[in-house]
């Protein structure tokens, strides 16, 4: 057993009826990072993650939490914990009582269970008398958060666990997650917010059709020689548009003729990695200042999209 890997998943196959929700699936999550799942809807994600959660059991291959053998559903230790397709709570509860009532369902876990410590940590202190049929789609999303966290498990695996968060909602949940990974414990999620996953991810999964496209860094996801769109704001946006025109493997995308657009400072120009680095050098000789400089589509959504595609037209 690798004492680095917090899960390790080989050839991990599950069918419902006739259809097939993951394909020989091959996992490695290492421990203390954040590892994000990607993938379109029906991608095989959340069957993922209910393997890993003891929800159920493959057809084929093996699979490893915390460097033991996953056997039958349900018989996951405490040391693992999460929710997928969202949490369940009680409604007519307050979310104080949720908790509690979950430590009492599991007194060998009520011993280091802290409830209030758990309300603490995902921001919800201020409305743990409140019951839970009140609660906004984020609020619920980070009380499950708090119900996962009685624990303190080893391995935290969550379901779309930004789903109806606001920004400030989200960065608590953050840094709880980050938290949980500086610990030593290790987080898999999944989300379709592909900024969400690169904030926080070190690696990440993609799935399409129950298979795996990519497994790895995001710093080594296929783009570099792909085209991107990317939005620039520059001190002189007309100087700076026309030197992209000039530029070899630049292109400007938002007008026809590359002339100034009167409703916007905005150039957007499509480049690959190594032709964006050539024009950042120049623009920067040409002493324009460059305030902004991004992609439309962030790296990893553009990388999900080829892969997906490429994927569905198999």
């Amino acid at each position: 057993m690798d004492s680095a890997i917090a899960v390790r998943g080989r050839g991990l196959t599950k069918i419902f009826d006739n259809v097939v929700a993951l394909d020989h699936v091959d996992v490695n999550v290492a421990r203390g990072q954040i590892h994000g799942l990607v993938g379109p809807n029906g991608a095989g994600k959340t069957t993922l993650l209910g393997l890993m959660l003891g929800l159920a059991v493959a057809d084929e291959g093996s699979l490893e939490i915390l460097g033991t053998p996953a056997g039958r559903a349900a018989a996951v230790s405490d040391a693992v914990s999460g929710f997928v397709d969202g949490p369940g709570l009680y409604p007519a509860l307050t979310a104080k009582q949720n908790l509690a009532t979950l430590v009492s369902l599991r007194p060998e876990v009520g011993r280091t269970a802290d409830v209030d410590e758990a309300l603490e940590q995902v921001g919800l202190t201020e409305v743990a008398d409140d019951k839970v049929r009140g609660f906004s789609l984020g609020m619920r999303q980070r009380l499950g958060l708090a119900a996962a966290l009685l624990t303190k498990p080893r391995l935290l695996v969550l379901d779309e666990p930004s789903n109806g968060l606001d920004p400030a909602g989200k960065r608590h949940v953050h840094g709880v997650l980050r938290r949980v990974a500086a610990e030593g414990g290790t987080v898999v999620l999944s989300s379709h917010r592909m900024d969400d996953l690169e904030a926080l991810c070190s690696e990440v999964t993609i799935l399409a059709a129950g298979r795996v496209v990519f497994s790895g860094p995001l710093n080594k996801l296929p783009d570099d020689h792909r085209e991107l769109d990317y939005r620039l704001r520059a001190s002189d946006p007309s100087a700076a548009r026309a030197l992209a025109a000039e530029t070899p493997g630049i292109s400007v995308v938002d007008g026809s003729d590359g002339a100034p657009r009167p409703d916007t400072d905005i150039v957007v120009i499509r480049a690959q990695v190594a032709a964006l680095d050539v024009f950042v050098a120049r623009i920067v000789r040409a002493d324009i200042a460059l305030r902004e400089l991004v992609p439309v589509v962030s790296p990893l959504e553009a990388a999900f999209l080829a892969l997906t595609e490429q994927e569905a037209g198999r």
